[in-house]
């Protein structure tokens, strides 16, 4: 009867400890935002969720454009939208909108991230654009960067995109996760693989040669899911320029922007 009792206690505080470190591990808390900053001209906040609050940032394209394509982007797991302003201005610069999506529970967000409420909060962006004037609804783009492809993943299972773009991103979680947590025992499993398999969208995939956090063969396995090569990037995993030229030319070749 003891042993029974010592093996429940040794479950019941194995279950605790995986399962409640997961998400401290998969969303650690980004630095305290401070204020938001000025958006450019013409550009607006959207608030996400339905009683979450989540901050979202629409930049129009800087060029003289009437009804555009946009590009949904998601950041990585320790970053906020505030630094992604700048390096975007690219991107409008080509004729792109980009709608900048906060994760529930970082920054001026409320909520706490979960792969459902962050796939809801996605989806609800993409609904958004859909229904914008100004938006060519069938030129929507999601691009993620390391957790943020989970993010864009997610939201290509839900939605159809006119292409998604995978940078520095994991195939699956369980593919992250260490030997004695089991696959069924994943909170927020995030199968990028799985979307990316069902070619649900052309799929551009970039990967740093270089990555300690993300390998670089899940890259790979990402675009051989996808039927395409990976855009072997010379840098590890948060050092890496931005990808623009390349993300470019994709979209370019897909026919997504002159």
């Amino acid at each position: 009867m003891v042993s029974v009792v010592v093996v429940g206690l040794f479950v019941l505080a194995y279950l605790s400890l995986t399962l409640g470190m997961q998400r401290r591990l998969m969303y650690p808390p980004p630095p305290h935002p401070g204020p938001a900053p000025q958006l450019p001209a013409g550009a607006e906040t959207v608030w996400l969720g339905d009683t979450a609050g989540v901050e979202a940032w629409f930049l129009p394209p800087t060029t003289a454009v009437t009804v555009f394509p946009v590009i949904i982007f998601a950041h990585g797991n320790g970053e906020l939208i505030d630094y992604w302003l700048a390096p975007v201005e690219r991107l409008n610069e080509a004729g792109f909108g980009v709608m900048l999506v906060e994760y529930p529970g970082y920054g001026r967000s409320g909520g706490k991230p979960t792969q459902q409420l962050i796939t809801d909060v996605m989806v609800e962006a993409f609904d958004f654009l859909s229904q914008h004037p100004d938006v060519d609804g069938e030129r929507i783009v999601a691009h993620g960067r390391s957790l943020g492809g989970g993010a864009a993943c997610a939201l290509g299972a839900r939605r159809p995109l006119a292409a998604l773009v995978l940078e520095s991103t994991f195939t699956r979680v369980a593919a992250m996760t260490p030997w004695f947590l089991p696959r069924a025992l994943v909170l927020d499993p995030f199968d990028n693989l799985a979307v990316v398999a069902s070619r649900a969208a052309p799929t551009l995939v970039l990967h740093g040669e270089r990555d300690e956090v993300i390998p670089y063969a899940q890259g790979e396995a990402l675009a051989r899911a996808a039927g395409t090569v990976p855009v072997r990037m010379p840098c590890g995993h948060n050092d890496c320029p931005r990808p623009w030229p390349e993300v470019l030319r994709f979209l370019q070749e897909e026919g997504i922007v002159g």
